[in-house]
Formats: C-alpha cells, sequence, structure tokens
C-alpha cells in the first residue's frame, strides 16, 4: 500500500523528501520498514524528519545524494500486514481503483482510474465512453460506494460533465 512519493533528494547525506500520502504519518519511525519503486526494494528507515508538509527519510544503504536522486518520483510502500487497520465506514484509497461508476440514473459513466487528493476533498478521475470525467468526493456527488459489489453510484451535478 502507497503511504508516500519521493519528490527529491533532500540536502547531501542521502535523506529523501517523500510526499506524505497516509493519515498515519507516525509510522515512519526509525528503523521501520519500507519499500520504494516498482521493485518493491526493501528499505529501513534510519532517521525521520517533519519538514513543512513532507517528511524527511534517511534510509540505510542510500547515502549520498546521487542514490537518493535515483528514487526521485518513486513510491513508498508498505506491505498490508503493517497498514494501519481500518475504522468503521473507512476505506482504502486503492480499494476504489477500478471501481464501476454509476449514476443515480443508471448511466454507466466508467471506472474510477486514478485518485487525486486535493487538500479540500478527493477527486475521482472516471474513464469512460464520454472521456475522463473528474468527480468531487463530496456528500452532494457521491452516494454510495460498495467496494464487495465493485460500484460507485453519483449523481451529477450542473457541470460535471
Amino acid at each position: 500500500m502507497a503511504v508516500g512519493r519521493v519528490l527529491r533528494p533532500h540536502a547531501l547525506s542521502g535523506e529523501l523528501k517523500v510526499e506524505i500520502h497516509t493519515d498515519y504519518p507516525e509510522r515512519f519511525v526509525p528503523g521501520g520498514q519500507l519499500y520504494l519503486g516498482k521493485e518493491y526494494a526493501p528499505y529501513v528507515i534510519e532517521r525521520v524528519r517533519f519538514h513543512q508538509r513532507a517528511v524527511l527519510l534517511k534510509m540505510v544503504g542510500i547515502d549520498d545524494r546521487n542514490a537518493a536522486e535515483m528514487r526521485r518520483g518513486e513510491w513508498v510502500w508498505v506491505t498490508m500486514a503493517d497498514a494501519v487497520p481500518l475504522q468503521e465506514g473507512e476505506i482504502y484509497l486503492h480499494d476504489m481503483l477500478h471501481l464501476r461508476v454509476d449514476t443515480v440514473d443508471g448511466e454507466c459513466l466508467g471506472e474510477v482510474t486514478e485518485i487525486i487528493e486535493t487538500g479540500a476533498n478527493l477527486v475521482y478521475v472516471v474513464s469512460g465512453v464520454h472521456g475522463e470525467i473528474l468527480l468531487p468526493d463530496t456528500p452532494e456527488v457521491v452516494q454510495e460506494i460498495d467496494v464487495a459489489e465493485g460500484r460507485m453510484l453519483v449523481r451529477l451535478i450542473d457541470g460535471l460533465r
């Protein structure tokens, strides 16, 4: 499960500036295990510092700016076993990818292909026969999410098409 994305190297010692993609940034602790990139390369956290809206991570084995630069843009992962358990009514974002999106009027809009975190609310990118539609995760628009059924039910408001 993705918990961050490497933005860039920080300083010369191999620190990574990581954009936080978790509601539980306290998971970043020295000695913790993270995985980087598409190959899920395992790394142990050596040092952690929170900086502005990001976290600076020094990983064992990434010891200079060049090594850190090679990780730019990579996702930071944890195993599902290390994921924070969900509370009642919560859904992991990755479980929402590829949900079929239907309107309350019975029209199939396509499927969720991307989720954008804006700060105010999530925005679902829905790709289908009408191209891409951006749907805000607001109670006015999203009526129901049923991961078990693989479906999201939405009410289109003016300006969404």
